[in-house]
């Protein structure tokens, strides 16, 4: 049984754009309402792109797709992923667009809300067989600590949440082949996959790191634990906040990534954490990553993400791959501590702090850099150090970084 329906039809400018990237169009939830439709049309080939979301009736957060999707369905029981399932209280709804691409004559749209008070049946989810003992790359033998032992993993990874291509089970059974040990998911503005984590981890033999990629036109951030949504629309300060009242973290992501490099101000204080390395640092002879970080804070703390959303894009989970020192079950805990090193993969030469030491491994035939400017070059397969504070690299005779630790 339908019980009604809502369109809006029009035309947004570049004018519209300027003044304010974000718009709510309202949509009439009346009681007894069981689902909630809602599809988005507009000409993607004419070099526009409207990203598309939800809020409840109070101005709750319901639901965010970016431009990746055009239509979600929201019921008591089940949502669209990227959507939050669960009582439609009547009430004046918000479908919330962000203008994010504009062209100069204009970017027609419609959208259509339809309301009913019948709950559609539940999409059948396809899971895949969980990843047999043998078909996982084996992990390096590496040096415990203190009852702490390195852990590796991947800090920026996508599903269907939001623009992926594979469910939480599919890139936990990738990500898990590749030898890892932890994956974050941090899809865009949602935390919608977040209740699922647990159990597709367990399937698949891999944990599952809460996140959420904070996401505006001027600038990426990650926020690490279960900390609740993080509004997107007010300011880099108040996700910092946010993020650590709530026991999580935050990190700024690919700063100098093309048109999604860090613009935005922090106010007094700024995070230590900063995914210095990844998939967009192409050329790592070329040092503008590593004097970002040195500008940013002299104790930042590096990750790495390989930004995964689809098997197409020959980025696998884990390239590159960050390492934490932690005690078993405390990853969030290793990583909000600063006690991470990053490897082009699991198998790369890697640079591992041990207090005031650092180990090189499978890393012959390069050259320890630290913070100083002083050189030291590696002749072993296993080779320790002594290590200063500050950010310490690998490099390659051509310059090349090839490791980082913190």
């Amino acid at each position: 049984m339908t019980v009604g329906e809502t369109a809006h039809r029009g035309a947004w400018t570049m004018e519209d754009r300027a003044e304010n990237v974000l718009r709510g169009l309202p949509v009439d939830v009346p009681p007894g309402t069981a689902a909630l439709h809602v599809t988005l049309a507009y000409a993607r080939g004419a070099g526009g792109v409207l990203d598309l979301g939800l809020l409840g009736p109070e101005g709750e957060f319901r639901g965010w797709s970016g431009g990746a999707r055009d239509r979600f369905t929201v019921t008591e029981e089940w949502a669209t992923p990227g959507y939050l399932p669960g009582p439609l209280a009547p009430g004046t709804w918000q479908v919330l667009l962000r203008l994010h691409r504009v062209p100069p004559d204009g970017l027609g749209y419609e959208v259509r809300a339809r309301t009913s008070g019948r709950t559609p049946p539940s999409p059948t989810p396809v899971l895949p067989d969980p990843l047999p003992r043998d078909g996982r790359r084996p992990r390096r033998d590496l040096p415990a600590a203190d009852g702490m032992r390195w852990y590796a993993g991947d800090l920026h990874a996508h599903t269907e949440h939001s623009d992926g291509s594979l469910t939480l089970d599919a890139l936990a059974r990738r990500a898990a082949g590749e030898g890892l040990d932890f994956l974050a998911v941090t899809d865009h503005n949602t935390v919608s996959h977040h209740p699922w984590l647990p159990a597709a981890g367990a399937r698949q033999g891999i944990t599952l790191l809460p996140g959420q990629e904070v996401t505006t036109d001027l600038g990426h951030a990650n926020v690490f634990g279960d900390t609740g949504w993080i509004d997107f629309r007010t300011g880099a300060g108040a996700w910092l906040s946010q993020a650590e009242s709530a026991g999580g973290f935050l990190s700024v992501n690919h700063p100098l990534a093309d048109d999604c490099a860090w613009e935005l101000p922090f106010g007094d204080r700024r995070p230590r954490h900063a995914e210095i390395w990844h998939h967009t640092w192409t050329d790592r002879r070329h040092g503008a990553p590593l004097a970002w970080a040195g500008a940013w804070r002299p104790d930042v703390i590096p990750l790495g993400g390989s930004d995964f959303h689809t098997p197409e894009q020959g980025r696998p989970p884990g390239a590159p791959t960050t390492w934490v020192l932690a005690e078993e079950g405390a990853l969030l805990s290793g990583l909000r501590a600063g006690r991470t090193a990053i490897s082009a993969g699991p198998d790369a030469p890697l640079l591992l702090r041990y207090a005031d030491e650092l180990l090189a491994l499978g890393a012959e035939g390069t050259v320890l850099v630290r913070p100083d400017g002083s050189r030291a070059v590696i002749r072993d397969p296993r080779t320790w150090l002594p290590g200063g504070e500050g950010l310490h690299r690998l490099e390659t005779h051509t310059c090349e970084v090839i490791a980082l630790c913190a």
